[in-house]
């Protein structure tokens, strides 16, 4: 009989691949009920995603409530960010859009080269990473969110083009909540997806970008 080893590294999790996130924006919106463990999932996010170039300057984060709350949040970061880019837009072009009283410039003054245009400081996002922890108790309350907030931000990201990962930990007991997030009671201390989550934000806003160009190679 052929005996595992114990230490044998999971089948569990994607294959390793390293993505470059120096130009990307990420957002991370995350909840703060269960916040033991949000504190270190949002943590393990981080630091992968600065480990794979993502500037301090381009990770922005936000919180609600709850998890319920993530999908609106979302919606709105997501909105919000494009707005901002449009606003920076029309700065870089000498627009002024709260003085009615400022004339438009002529058509040749609006061809800003392409080079200033991809300078913007506040482009969109390219991926939005949801965090939330639910942990079930003893009524419905549980299965309900759970399958609200994984239809919703599914749709978000249809319907946004945006890449959303699913930082939901949706844990039976407490102990699963604290090993998924590194903080194991016992000597295993699991592992923190956070990670994992940071990692295919970098991947899918890398691969967006370069899906939306008609490039498959």
């Amino acid at each position: 009989m052929i005996m595992m080893s114990s230490t044998m590294s999971s089948i569990k999790g994607p294959s390793s691949a390293q993505f470059n996130g120096s130009s990307l924006r990420i957002a991370i919106v995350h909840a703060r009920w269960n916040k033991t463990v949000i504190d270190s999932l949002l943590a393990g996010t981080i630091d992968k995603l600065k480990a794979c170039g993502v500037k301090d300057s381009n990770i922005v984060v936000q919180s609600v409530p709850g998890s319920f709350e993530l999908p609106f949040a979302c919606s709105k970061v997501i909105a919000g960010s494009r707005v901002q880019t449009a606003t920076s837009s029309g700065d870089l072009l000498g627009l002024s859009f709260g003085d009615s009283s400022t004339s438009l410039p002529s058509n040749k003054e609006l061809s800003a080269p392409t080079s200033t245009l991809a300078n913007i400081p506040n482009a969109p996002f390219d991926a939005v990473v949801a965090i939330g922890v639910l942990i079930k108790g003893s009524t419905m309350h549980f299965e309900y969110i759970c399958d609200s907030v994984s239809h919703a931000l599914m749709k978000i990201q249809i319907d946004t083009g945006v890449p959303v990962i699913f930082g939901v930990l949706t844990a039976l007991t407490e102990d699963q909540a604290l090993e998924r997030a590194g903080l194991g009671r016992g000597a295993e201390k699991g592992h923190n997806h956070g990670e994992d989550w940071g990692l295919a934000a970098v991947e899918m806003g890398v691969q967006s970008r370069r899906w939306a160009e008609g490039k498959f190679l």
